[in-house]
């Protein structure tokens, strides 16, 4: 049995240094897939089985290994093994001898927001300004947002940004914002900042954190950053002030202003749309270690409660989606014991992307993609140990504000609305399959759409929708792609300036609507709005679909694969990706060939059919013509799968859950063509 084992070890180490072959990526997967025994998409110690390869194989000894961190592992400490003698990955256009460097330009990144803490309480810090007045945080409750800004008087960038954060300190005044300066530099004291607050004419609290006490406490990262804090103290944003600065350029006026976007948002009661970016300026340096915050004081009201607030209450709330209301002490205690099972078993909150393999010069924190819902490993730490002390209430004094949730239009006020002509009834029990209604729009001319958005008539029983535009020839429904999709927790489709969807004229609206019965009889009328765009558009947004219309799913069959490819005549830029089956889908994948190479571009090894997310892109993605995407699907069309009736048959396409799809849908953008 050692000798098996050991055999299947040294395999996987093979395998992977063979990554640069196609032959070796089928073999490197397999492997994997041998030894994952719980399909997670990594292996852990115990799964391998082989201590001292599993040691070469685990670079951020983390316990587990993916197959990127496997090959990335063999390149650098086994690089003749794995056919190079560079240990870095290298552009293609430039010298072998040369690795990838970080960009000498560079301006604010996206990060993700749980990584940066945003939602979470920041303690009632105290300190003492520069002219020896005392203060704390919980002092500016009364205002309508905090801004701690970090600022300078040595870093170069501190010394572009300083009269911006003055301009904004004084736009905001009017509107009861309160600003804090933090100067985080032990050589920069007395006459220098005299000279600085006389020359900006800073009006808020400033203060000296030679120590870091304040900077490690908000865990701040340069001496660029910016936070704004609501007034019950909850993190809404960290970041840039703006992208005018940052390395190696400058412009003449910033193109996003994500602080004054950030202050907007929290006066006006909303979560701000960009909730954390990276921040170009001079790193903290932190001489000491520092320790994280002590994880027996957790309680309800001082972490929990944002936790479920930012990732929960949009769908558990009175009148929302889910079943089960979580807005209260009492009813989130009532189902702890249920929260932690549904956040282990990673049901929820729903997000079924798995990591992407991460390149050597790749940052884990950025934002990969712009809906991303997974929980932080820090936030299941938090409730999972809540949960273990008993589920403590605290202090209601550190609870967050309420978030309101409008009855209107998230959109604004539609153009155009259009709906069922007559309610779907709904049965009380039981499951109902896809209900298919076409709504014509008898649009005179054709329309260019900046914002839609599905409004269900009973948003407990209405599960997913998704919108697909019949012309005037009656083409097929799913075929050419979702033009709307409506899911829980996301509603809406909106586009900058410059981007829209296009309605023909007389054009048809076909709703899938899937519905979830939930007890009670009733009646649904959905309706659609939608926002024409107020100038021509220069890049139309679009969707292609990978699709396979002649599949055939055997009878009895676990892991039946299928795979269908897109070749790309033209170059695209890629917005996002909706993969698209029924109750046999089991994984799905997309992935880019070029020049022989395969890079993952969406990974989701457990597929459900009740989540019909669109997994979008933080920033589009160029793809350039000859390359292909691929997109695989995997089916379980057997007795261990307990959602379907009979797995004795051969399953082909359908409409009705009880058929099956093999559906990738792609979308991007593409310049419109001037008439």
């Amino acid at each position: 049995m050692n000798t098996l084992r050991l055999a299947l070890a040294m395999n996987l180490l093979i395998a992977v240094s063979l990554t640069t072959t196609a032959s070796g990526q089928d073999r490197l997967q397999k492997l994997f897939q041998a030894r994952d025994t719980n399909d997670d998409g990594k292996v852990t110690a115990a799964e391998l089985n082989n201590a001292r390869v599993f040691s070469l194989l685990d670079l951020n000894g983390d316990g587990e290994i993916t197959q990127a961190e496997a090959a990335k592992a063999v390149r650098q400490r086994f690089p003749r093994l794995a056919g190079t003698n560079q240990p870095e990955t290298v552009t293609p256009d430039q010298p072998q001898h040369s690795p990838v460097a970080e960009p000498i330009r560079q301006g604010p990144q996206l990060l993700k927001p749980g990584q940066q803490g945003i939602g979470r309480l920041i303690p009632n810090l105290a300190f003492t300004d520069i002219q020896g007045n005392k203060h704390q945080l919980s002092d500016f409750s009364d205002r309508q947002a905090i801004v701690i800004a970090l600022t300078g008087t040595g870093c170069p960038l501190c010394l572009k940004y300083a009269p911006t954060l003055a301009a904004i300190e004084k736009q905001y005044d009017s509107q009861n914002v309160a600003f804090v300066f933090i100067n985080p530099n032990e050589s920069e004291r007395g006459e220098r900042i005299d000279q600085a607050m006389k020359t900006h004419q800073f009006a808020g609290p400033y203060v000296s954190d030679p120590n870091n006490e304040l900077l490690s406490a908000l865990d701040a990262a340069t001496t660029t950053e910016v936070f704004v804090l609501d007034a019950a103290r909850t993190l809404a944003y960290r970041g840039a002030v703006d992208d005018q600065y940052g390395f190696g350029y400058a412009l003449d006026q910033p193109r996003v202003n994500y602080l004054k976007n950030a202050i907007d948002d929290v006066i006006a009661g909303r979560r701000p749309n960009v909730k954390a970016t990276s921040s170009p300026g001079c790193e903290i340096f932190y001489s000491d270690e520092r320790q994280e915050t002590d994880a027996r004081g957790v309680t309800y009201h001082n972490q929990v409660s944002r936790i479920i607030q930012a990732n929960c209450i949009e769908c558990h709330r009175s009148g929302g989606i889910a079943p089960i209301a979580l807005e209260s002490y009492s009813e989130v205690k009532d189902y702890a014991g249920m929260i932690g099972n549904v956040v282990k078993r990673g049901i929820m909150p729903p997000w079924f992307a798995a990591p992407l393999p991460a390149s050597d010069d790749s940052d884990p924190k950025r934002q990969h993609w712009a809906n991303d819902r997974s929980l932080t490993k820090q936030d299941k730490e938090t409730l999972f140990k809540w949960i273990q002390l008993g589920a403590p209430e605290g202090d209601p004094g550190d609870a967050p504000l309420p978030v309101s949730f409008p009855d209107g239009w998230l959109i604004g006020k539609p153009d155009a609305v259009f709906g069922f002509a007559e309610p779907v009834a709904i049965k009380a029990t039981g499951i109902m399959p896809y209900k298919n209604i076409r709504v014509k729009t008898d649009l005179p001319a054709d329309q260019w759409v900046q914002a839609i958005e599905i409004r269900p008539g009973k948003a407990d029983v209405v599960h997913h929708v998704i919108v697909s535009v019949r012309d005037q020839n009656g083409r097929s429904i799913e075929r050419d792609g979702f033009w709307g999709v409506y899911v829980p927790g996301n509603s809406t489709l909106v586009y900058p300036e410059g981007l829209a969807k296009k309605l023909p004229k007389g054009a048809t609206l076909n709703f899938q609507m899937h519905y979830t019965p939930n007890g009670t009889a009733t009646e649904d009328s959905t309706r659609i709005g939608l926002v024409f765009s107020k100038t021509s558009p220069k890049y139309e947004v679009k969707v292609a679909p990978i699709i396979d219309v002649r599949l055939r799913i055997p009878p009895n069959d676990p892991n039946y694969e299928t795979v269908k490819e897109l070749p790309l005549p033209n170059d695209v830029q890629v917005t996002g990706f909706l993969p698209h089956m029924h109750l046999r889908g089991k994984a799905a994948r997309y992935e880019l060939i070029s020049d022989g190479q395969s890079e993952i571009l969406l990974d989701v090894p457990q597929y459900d059919f009740n989540w019909q997310l669109l997994y979008k892109l933080s920033k589009p993605r160029m793809l350039r013509a000859g390359q292909t995407i691929r997109y695989t699907a995997w089916y379980d069309n057997s007795a261990g799968n307990p959602a379907i009736k009979d797995p004795n048959r051969t399953v082909r396409w359908g409409e009705q859950t009880h058929d099956e799809m093999m559906l990738g849908y792609v979308e991007f953008v593409q310049p419109i063509a001037n008439e």
